[in-house]
């Protein structure tokens, strides 16, 4: 088995510090130093130096501002690659934008198509247009934001255009049980590997998250549960060849409808 068969992904379930931009930097880097020679790929929460706060004014910042700076350099201090989300300000316009670093300095975004307006996030950000998909280490990886969940179509993974689907969130505990199932279905309906990663927590306007971060097979198969409300750091080695085999004996990609979104 070639080293790019296998990905280490690790999940990072932690709390965030409300609104403090520079405290959550701090504290999630060290979560990031422990994960030293440990890992190829550690996923964040999404908004995790902010948390859902709508001042997005003033906490927004371009790719080239003191988190991206930041991450850059744990990426290449770690030797990992990271992804998550954070308040992106870009042409007079805001957005929930998701990141995906490597280790040798390469950086990939993608804006959160689905704003979640129970919560007042369309109100704040611009809807993204464009989804991404970042070839790292042989795997072809797609990561997507919270709400985007809900959307099977924009997910839809046609032609095996991607391996490893990744949905980063603040998922209300409330929640929890449409958080789990939904995972589960992008999984077995695109047939590849999926990795949702959430906060733990309260926030500031009182939203309460309980974590629960999995990681599914491509056959629906839970391969990591965390323990909901926990802090905590999990890695899992997960095969290319598992997801090739798989596609191989059971072909159901090729009788997939086209989809085309406007």
């Amino acid at each position: 088995m070639e080293d790019n068969d296998l990905l280490r992904i690790s999940i990072v379930q932690s709390h965030i510090i409300w609104e403090d931009v520079a405290e959550n930097i701090s504290y999630y880097g060290e979560l990031l130093r422990r994960l030293r020679g440990k890992t190829d790929l550690a996923v964040l929460p999404e908004l995790f130096t902010t948390g859902l706060s709508l001042r997005v004014a003033e906490l927004s910042e371009p790719n080239d501002g003191r988190t991206v700076t930041a991450l850059k350099k744990y990426a290449a201090d770690y030797n990992l690659a990271v992804t998550g989300s954070f308040m992106a300000a870009d042409g007079g316009k805001y957005y929930n934008r998701a990141f995906f670093i490597t280790p040798d300095g390469r950086e990939f975004y993608y804006d959160k198509r689905h704003l979640f307006g129970m919560a007042g996030e369309d109100k704040c950000f611009s809807p993204g247009m464009k989804r991404l998909i970042v070839d790292y280490r042989g795997w072809k990886i797609c990561p997507l934001v919270c709400y985007d969940l809900r959307f099977p179509v924009w997910s839809r993974n046609v032609d095996n255009e991607y391996d490893l689907l990744i949905y980063v969130a603040n998922w209300a505990e409330s929640r929890k049980k449409v958080w789990k199932s939904l995972l589960q279905a992008r999984a077995i309906e695109n047939m590849c590997f999926v990795c949702g990663v959430n906060r733990i927590g309260v926030d500031a306007r009182e939203f309460k998250y309980h974590g629960g971060s999995l990681i599914y097979s491509p056959k629906g198969k839970k391969i990591i549960g965390i323990k909901e409300e926990e802090e905590t750091i999990v890695t899992k080695v997960i095969k290319k060849e598992d997801l090739n085999s798989l596609r191989a004996k059971f072909p159901a990609w090729k009788d997939a409808d086209k989809f085309e979104l406007l």
